[in-house]
């Protein structure tokens, strides 16, 4: 019987300790390396946003302004996004096991794709719009 009670014992701390927990040591160098990574990105997109300001600059004319608008907002969908991903990264980085890691990636990626829906038709929308004022200038 002592060996069935020591077996018991070792069963119910198994469940009370989930093996995936997440050290609090490795949470924070990993908190520290996404905000790293969101400080280059913010970087990036900025060296980004004024090369593509430079570069319509230099070839202003009819047909390329029309579709500025178009660019300007892909760039902030394109910022919107990645601070979505770096909130996920932050937020899993602070999740206690598996399973609060699985249902912040599942919650994201419904929130993402519906995300994305609306990026894709505000897009194709305002490129539609470009594309008739160009013909119009053209006329």
């Amino acid at each position: 019987m002592p060996q069935q009670n020591h077996r018991e014992d070792t069963i119910s701390s198994k469940k009370t300790k989930s093996p995936f927990e997440i050290p609090p040591e490795l949470s924070e160098l990993t908190e520290k390396n996404i905000e790293q990574a969101r400080a280059a990105y913010g970087h990036l997109m900025d060296f980004l946003t004024q090369s593509m300001n430079a570069w319509s600059g230099a070839a202003s004319n009819t047909t390329s302004s029309g579709f500025e608008g178009v660019q300007n907002r892909a760039v902030e969908f394109a910022k919107e996004n990645a601070e979505h991903s770096f909130t996920l990264a932050k937020k899993v980085a602070r999740a206690k096991d598996l399973q609060e890691i699985l249902a912040l990636q599942s919650k994201y990626a419904q929130t993402q794709m519906q995300t994305y829906t609306h990026q894709v038709q505000e897009l194709s929308r305002l490129m539609s719009e470009s594309m008739s004022k160009a013909m119009r200038d053209r006329q």
